[in-house]
């Protein structure tokens, strides 16, 4: 169905083998469908002016910004990967699917193109029209004729009437619309990067009548979606490249704390030994539910480089670590500390009660690691929703939709 192009396709290999091991790395398998779709499609074609060595590099491409924002880009591979398997997982499966996918570049719609095959169809949209004019020049450009280009805010409905077996969204969502729940089959699936408590996971929902429930999810990082239904994130400064990530309407009032951060850091651990497989961003978020309840406002700390190696922050993860803002005081999960190959966890605190904070953090670590670190499973109902009709976890409520995340079986 693609046009390949010289030189390529030695380098096309390379990048696959390259996103089986990380696959590997991760405990997941890259499924065969997904590989041989993504060994086929010339990611060149989809990235014109950059040099071949670059278009497979492992990493997002940006094709266009606003400022020094960045508003489209064709994602990293190994993001791609990982999406279409949760797709491909959730429905066992897309030969013969009927997909839509929201937010556009061609990259990812043409290895969709492969992956639902003849009697199945793609449909991708973007609100932007140089965006769709360039996917659709290069998705002509790699022989995927077929791919329906449509120009629109999808938070509407895209063609009235049609429904979906599969929507993936490649655009960081706030917010649920109506709209994509409605478009799916009965059994349809959602694969969105939705953002919960300020930290952005794809989720594999499952469509249930008005409800959908996760089947999986990955930790990954888009631009936002853009129209009726962008939400912005709000970020503050709290000291020189130290910044929180304000995203479920936090109050904080940031000089007093900066003003924490010069105040001496106390530390606590919680004196485990732990692989490194062991998937943190479900702690991340285990703390963010646990800590809501009992602190003043649960926020997620960034920083920049250099705020990190002077020793300003030592977070777990500079682009967002799980912090809290209570009585005077500012905790965050700390670096690891590494022990051989293993690895213990811990938290700095900064304040008038410094000590108890850490220890509090790292007492919800212990619980999460004594659970058998589970993993948490997303449920999006209705705003309407009351909250007799909820699932037990911890909610969000939000344009449309209450969100409850729970760390027990769907």
């Amino acid at each position: 169905m693609s046009v390949g192009t010289i030189g390529s396709e030695s380098l096309r290999h390379e990048m696959v083998d390259r996103l089986a091991a990380d696959h590997a790395a991760k405990g997941l398998t890259l499924r065969p469908e997904v590989e041989a779709a993504m060994r086929t499609v010339p990611r060149e074609l989809y990235t014109p002016g950059l040099p071949l060595e670059e278009a497979y590099q492992n990493t997002a491409v940006i094709t266009k910004r606003r400022g020094e924002e960045t508003i489209s880009s064709v994602s990293a591979p190994f993001l791609i990967a990982e999406m279409l398997g949760q797709a491909v997982d959730a429905l066992e499966g897309l030969e013969g699917r009927h997909a839509l996918e929201i937010g556009s570049g061609g990259y990812n719609a043409s290895i969709l193109r492969e992956l639902v095959g003849p009697a199945g169809s793609v449909t991708t949209v973007d609100i932007d029209p140089e965006v769709t004019d360039r996917a659709a020049t290069c998705l002509a450009a790699a022989g995927y004729n077929d791919v329906t280009v449509v120009c629109a805010d999808a938070e509407q409905p895209i063609e009235p009437g049609r429904r979906y077996d599969l929507i993936i969204v490649t655009a960081g969502a706030w917010d649920i619309p109506p709209a994509w729940r409605d478009q799916l089959t009965d059994d349809g699936v959602l694969v969105v990067p939705l953002r919960t408590f300020g930290m952005t996971r794809s989720w594999a929902l499952r469509r249930s009548g008005d409800r959908l429930a996760s089947a999986s999810h990955r930790q990954c990082g888009f631009v936002s979606v853009q129209g009726a239904g962008a939400h912005e994130m709000r970020y503050v400064d709290i000291a020189d490249g130290v910044h929180l990530r304000l995203d479920e309407g936090q109050q904080i009032d940031t000089a007093a704390v900066g003003g924490l951060l010069l105040q001496p850091r106390q530390e606590a651990w919680a004196e485990l030994n732990l692989p490194p497989r062991t998937v943190l961003s479900d702690l991340d978020l285990w703390l963010a539910t646990r800590l809501r309840r009992e602190v003043s406002e649960f926020v997620v700390l960034s920083a920049q480089e250099e705020a990190v190696t002077s020793g300003v922050v030592a977070p777990a993860w500079r682009f967002g670590t799980p912090a809290a803002v209570h009585d005077g005081t500012f905790s965050y999960r700390s670096a690891l500390r590494w022990t051989g190959r293993m690895f213990d966890i811990g938290a700095y605190a900064h304040g008038s009660a410094a000590a108890a904070a850490a220890g509090r953090m790292v007492e919800h670590m212990r619980a999460w690691v004594d659970a058998d670190s589970p993993s948490p499973v997303l449920h999006v109902l209705p705003a309407s929703t009351p909250d007799r009709d909820l699932p037990e976890g911890a909610v969000l409520d939000k344009r449309h939709n209450r969100v409850v995340l729970a760390f027990t079986p769907a």
